[in-house]
Order: structure tokens, then C-alpha cells, then sequence
């Protein structure tokens, strides 16, 4: 069963659209990380780098789930906000043995909260520190300490280490998001 089927089963939502924004720079591992939460059946031997965008849909148990796995590269970068009013959940995947680019990350992660779209919504954002395993990683104390994301005060984050390859960390966050969008699905009927 893959990542985003568990995140379904987990919600228990019916006929629910969720929209996942994944972001991150480019060669961070968000398509791999895309392709783990597929169902096994679904999932692809070889992961090239996205140009532009990708939409990937999946479905389980009711759950409709359309992930926006976004390019990295700087000159699509632009092509996020277009997405930022439709997603209920962010995914922000760091490769933490790039330690040369965390300043830019942080200065796309400073764009990415300033806007509009993202600045006055209670939205979560996950943090995949991935890449974990390799020898010169930043932990994701230290990740998230570069990024200052104990500034973030009004919308909900987690940050989790991760190997997309292996799938490691990855349950983690998504068990996050899955409690996250309960909240928000909640509190959002409440308010009705």
C-alpha cells in the first residue's frame, strides 16, 4: 500500500479532493518521493527530473488525491503560486546534504510564506528532510534551525528526515499530514 493510500485510509473522507502542493529545489527528491507514495503497481523503475510540473492523481477508499509535484529549477519556480490557493497541504522536500543551497531554500520558503495565497491560511507544511543517508547530512534539528522555522507561528509544520529511495521517514510526515488535514477539515465544518 502506498503513502498516499495510507494517508486515505487514515482520513476517512469521502469523495474528498485533497491537493497536496510538493515543492523544493531542484534534485532535492520530490518526484521520488511522489513516486513512493504510489501504489506499487503505479510506481516507476527509473525517476527523471520534472520539467515544469507533474500532476499524479490517486485514489483510495473515496479519497481523491492530486499531488502537484512542482520543478525545482529556478526558472519554474515561478510556477508554484499558481497552485498555492488550491492545496490543503504543503510538502517541502530539503536535500539535507546540499548544504551549499539551504540559504536559498530559505529564501524560498520566505517567498512561498510572504504570499498572498499561503500568508493568511492556517496551512501545514511538512518538511522532508531528505537524503539522510548520505555522510555529510545535516540533521533535521540543524535543518530546521538554518531555515529559522521557529518563526513559523501561524500555520502548523513538521519536519521529518527522510530517504525517498528507501522510504524511510516518509510514514512519519505523512501521519502528520494526515492528523493536520483532520484539523483543518474539522475546524472548517465547525466554522460553517
Amino acid at each position: 500500500m502506498g503513502l498516499f493510500d495510507k494517508l486515505a485510509n487514515m482520513l476517512k473522507m469521502k469523495k474528498e479532493q485533497i491537493n497536496i502542493l510538493v515543492v523544493g529545489l531542484n534534485n532535492s527528491g520530490k518526484s521520488t518521493i511522489v513516486n513512493h507514495f504510489k501504489n506499487p503497481n503505479e510506481r516507476t523503475s527509473i525517476v527523471v527530473p520534472t520539467v515544469g510540473f507533474n500532476v499524479e492523481r490517486f485514489e483510495n477508499q473515496g479519497v481523491f488525491f492530486t499531488a502537484f509535484d512542482m520543478s525545482g529549477a529556478t526558472r519554474y519556480r515561478s510556477l508554484w503560486e499558481h497552485h498555492f490557493k488550491a492545496c490543503q497541504g504543503i510538502v517541502f522536500v530539503i536535500d539535507s546534504s546540499d548544504r551549499m543551497r539551504l540559504v536559498v531554500v530559505k529564501d524560498e520558503l520566505e517567498i512561498l510564506l510572504q504570499h498572498p495565497d499561503i500568508a493568511n491560511r492556517r496551512l501545514p507544511i511538512l518538511f522532508f528532510a531528505n537524503k539522510m543517508d548520505c555522510t555529510d547530512a545535516l540533521s533535521s534539528v540543524k535543518i530546521a534551525a538554518g531555515l529559522g522555522l521557529e518563526k513559523i507561528k501561524d500555520k502548523p509544520w513538521h519536519i521529518s528526515s527522510s530517504n525517498a529511495i528507501t522510504g524511510e521517514g516518509l510514514q512519519d510526515g505523512v501521519q502528520w499530514m494526515v492528523h493536520q488535514i483532520r484539523e483543518c477539515v474539522a475546524n472548517s465544518k465547525e466554522h460553517r
